[in-house]
């Protein structure tokens, strides 16, 4: 798996929301780095966690969709003498 890594806008934008938050839940000020350096902290070490469920969950709702897909060809399948 490759880091996850943001884009100078969507870190900043993620920096903000977590000033934002200690701001408004915490009632503290957290500067630019200090908010940096705890989304890098947490992007490093939570977000594979994050990451490998979504792609958990993807593979189900896959596995979903060519279940309903073999379910259909099935579906129209002709008899004949020839089974599978």
């Amino acid at each position: 798996m490759s880091n996850i890594e943001f884009t100078k806008e969507e870190k900043a934008a993620l920096v903000k929301e977590i000033q934002a938050y200690f701001k408004e839940e915490l009632d503290q000020t957290i500067g630019q780095f200090p908010a940096t350096f705890l989304l890098d902290f947490f992007t490093e070490t939570v977000g594979p966690h994050y990451y490998n469920r979504a792609l958990q969950d993807a593979q189900l709702v896959l596995e979903d969709r060519m279940d309903s897909l073999r379910d259909a060809l099935y579906a129209i399948e002709k008899p004949s003498a020839f089974t599978r």
